[in-house]
């Protein structure tokens, strides 16, 4: 706890000196911002912009869930991650790094280690497009809303949309001074602050300003070093300026940074590994039992030379103009980002690799990865689109798009003889031994660009008060080139783990331009101002890529096709004074699925990026709200979803059988949240109470063998987590105190199963802990 004052005293310190400079906004009066105010018609009011102008969420013939801020605040959701559970259709996968994480909508999404593959769920930052989910996989705050789309949204936001996309909105500057802190803390030294002002400066110019700093020791602790590890140490700032330059003409300027230190995501044992037995780190297991893993959920502890760690850098302006011409409205959008990511990466996940003088595999070998990557993003979006009042509402866009990418991966690991690899050398220099603490090393050095260009227009047609048709067409072309080029550091050109001998070291090239037409038709029906219905069918498409990786070889080289998908789905939406439901009905299916494919390389299993086929997911999507009074709320979402293998493309050269009607990876059957919210004056405050219970069915966290054939290790276990909420409001709302039990009847789970047969990834809320939360408004 003395960690916790400590930062939060400078913060807040910094903060009051901030506060001092912008006192003048509050010269046209203060609001309050409360964000636990309870009130159905805000509820069925959210206004969500899936198809580009603000539409109340009612109206839109689109599979679309919002996560408003307040929720998020009120909650305690502070990433995607932990926000997942609210959104019954999408899964998050977590890799070692915020790079290798991914999101899964339906249960379609890319997992990849490639520099040069795209996701097949996009993400958007208010309005700009990011190269690589790892962006938004950071802290969430000051956030307006979050809006996921579910199914190919290509035809209005292309850019590899095929599966969906999640865009987060953040707050605009308000209309009167605002300033607020909100603090969370808990019992096992987690803490965050985040310091908000918002307001008007001038009569034609608004501002806010909104920063934010958090740390946590972890979850896991590494036996070798005695630290918790899996904690993390960020800070954020984010500026925006809305000037509105005439009546008709507004602009607004977003600038943000953001730095994190994340000691995350080390992989711990959940099954015996036979790597370190005898160190405390051995997981209570019995390993793989009558074909059922005995996974250890209750293991945190780790015995680990090399800490897993990322580093993340972003930064970020964005610039939207609008502006009014007649019956028309003019919308540009540009965007420019930076981002640096780097890895270090246990692979060993020992304390005694590389440590021995003796051959391996008689003693543990060492495998350590230290890979930087630094990406750059231009885009540019230009669109002219109708005033709403219209009968026949489009748009027209302009779309441009370019990111570079540079990465240098270098590994180290212990030199490999066991099957004669380095005779040859050894034979040539006696001298020379290679044994497992011979530490050997290679460096590929890997740069991609990736340029997308599109023409894309939507609309609707009023044909009568009670029916209207809506349609969406893009045209985009993608170009991707990649260079690759490994080299031995070894000064023998000795083979390691990992690592191959000098005269394999290797230079490949490559560029593949692909267009696209995708198209977008449907109807809907809206019989009164209560029930909206809709039919549409939809295409989507993601651009080729290639699998560029450390390790890559000849066959990595040949192109990985573009994946596209159609798409059928029929929603309902009705509304009475107490209950909202909002259901669909869908079907998908993709073509050129880009995988991870199980393949063989030199006698070693692994993993490689293919067209692994063809896939569909099917299902129906439920959200259902109910309010009997102004103080009591339920609220409750579910899918049912089914995504499977239709068609299997076998590697070249491997033999396999049919893998039809397998489960696609990250796709649980069955995934609900139900939760209630109450609300009461009781003496001078005002009391809210909430509980949610989130539960996500059992999944595989990877495609089956080239034998058709699942690892036990990969399937995981169902998820069940209970988390428990309340706060008291004082001065209709200026101060709140706020607590939270999180995971309330201590369900252990992992989130992801890493390979090697024992490797698995623990989250944060697989733990009961408390959460404590302060508020003040100035």
């Amino acid at each position: 706890m003395n960690k916790i004052s400590s930062s939060l005293s400078s913060f807040l310190a910094s903060f009051c000196c901030l506060v001092a400079i912008l006192l003048s906004w509050s010269a046209a009066g203060s609001e309050s911002d409360d964000v636990f105010s309870l009130s159905f018609e805000e509820l069925l009011d959210i206004e969500v912009t899936t198809q580009k102008r603000p539409q109340k969420l009612l109206d839109v013939p689109v599979a679309v869930s919002v996560i408003r801020g307040s929720e998020l605040e009120r909650l305690g959701l502070f990433d995607i991650e932990t926000a997942q559970q609210r959104l019954s259709s999408v899964s998050f996968r977590k890799g070692n790094t915020t790079r290798n994480s991914m999101l899964s909508i339906r249960g379609i999404g890319t997992v990849s280690f490639s520099v040069a593959a795209e996701p097949s769920v996009s993400t958007l930052i208010d309005g700009v497009v990011m190269g690589r989910s790892g962006q938004v996989f950071r802290d969430l705050y000051d956030i307006e809303r979050i809006e996921v789309m579910r199914g190919p949204q290509g035809t209005l936001f292309g850019k590899n949309a095929s599966a969906g996309l999640v865009h987060i909105i953040t707050r605009d500057p308000a209309q009167q001074f605002q300033a607020s802190s909100d603090v969370y803390f808990t019992d096992d030294d987690e803490y965050r602050a985040v310091l908000k002002m918002s307001g008007p400066v001038t009569e034609k110019l608004s501002a806010s300003l909104a920063v934010l700093r958090s740390g946590y020791d972890g979850n896991v602790y590494n036996l070798f070093s005695q630290q918790q590890i899996n904690g993390y140490n960020r800070k954020g700032v984010r500026a925006k300026l809305k000037y509105a330059l005439t009546e008709d003409t507004s602009a607004k300027l977003t600038l943000d940074y953001y730095k994190a230190d994340d000691r995350c995501c080390a992989d711990v044992e959940g099954l015996p590994a036979g790597r370190q037995p005898d160190s405390d780190a051995a997981p209570d297991s019995q390993g793989i039992v009558s074909g059922k893993a005995d996974i250890d959920l209750h293991q945190r502890l780790v015995d680990h030379d090399f800490a897993t760690r990322t580093l993340d850098r972003a930064r970020g302006v964005g610039l939207e103009l609008s502006t009014d011409v007649g019956d028309y409205q003019l919308v540009s959008i540009t965007g420019h980002r930076l981002w640096d990511n780097t890895e270090y990466r246990e692979g060993d996940y020992t304390s005694t690799g590389g440590t021995a003088a003796a051959p391996l595999f008689s003693v543990p070998f060492q495998l350590h990865d230290i890979g930087p990557q630094q990406w750059k993003q231009s885009s540019q979006e230009l669109r002219i689109q109708t005033q709403e009042q219209q009968d026949f509402r489009y748009q027209l866009g302009l779309f441009l798009w370019h990111m570079t990418s540079e990465r240098e991966f270098t590994r180290f690991s212990s030199c490999q003889n066991n099957s004669g690899q380095n005779d040859q050398v050894l034979e040539q220099y006696p001298q020379l031994t290679c044994l497992a603490n011979d530490i050997v090393s290679a460096t590929a050095d890997m740069t991609t660009q990736l340029d997308n260009a599109a023409l894309f227009s939507a609309g609707e047609y009023d044909f009568s008060e009670q029916w209207r048709g809506f349609y969406g067409l893009r045209y985009s072309k993608d170009r991707v080139t990649y260079h690759h080029q490994r080299r031995s550091n070894d000064t023998y050109g000795r083979v390691g783990i990992g690592i191959r001998p000098s005269d394999e070291d290797t230079a490949y090239n490559g560029r593949s331009d692909k267009y696209n037409l995708s198209a977008r038709l449907g109807m809907q029906f809206l019989p009164n101002e209560q029930s909206r219905a809709y039919l549409s069918w939809t295409q989507g498409f993601k651009g080729p890529g290639y699998n560029v990786f450390f390790n890559m070889t000849e066959q990595d080289t040949q192109l990985i096709d573009a994946e596209t998908s159609d798409a059928f789905e029929f929603g309902y939406r009705r509304t009475l004074a107490q209950w909202s439901v909002n259901a669909t009905l869908f079907y998908t299916r993709f073509e050129n699925f880009q995988a991870n494919n199980a393949d063989i390389s030199g006698g070693v299993a692994i993993t490689r990026l293919t067209n692994a086929g063809d896939v569909s997911t099917r299902g129906l999507e439920l959200d259902v709200s109910w309010q009997p009074n102004a103080n009591w709320r339920v609220e409750a979402s579910l899918a049912r979803i089914n995504a499977q293998i239709d068609h299997f493309n076998c590697p070249t050269g491997q033999q396999c059988t049919s893998r039809a009607g397998a489960d696609v990876p990250f796709s649980p059957d069955l995934k609900y949240s139900i939760g209630t919210t109450y609300l009461q004056n009781w003496a001078g405050a005002e009391m809210q109470l909430s509980a949610w219970y989130h539960f996500t069915d059992q999944q595989y966290s990877d495609l089956p063998d080239t034998r058709g054939e699942f690892s036990a290790a990969a399937l995981l276990p169902h998820q069940r987590v209970l988390n428990l909420h309340g706060s008291m409001g004082w001065q209709q709302g200026k101060y709140r105190l706020g607590v939270a039990l999180k995971n309330a009847l201590d369900e252990p789970y992992v989130s992801t199963y890493s390979g090697d047969g024992f490797r698995y990834q623990v989250p944060r809320l697989a733990d009961r802990h408390w959460q404590v939360y302060v508020r003040a408004q100035f």
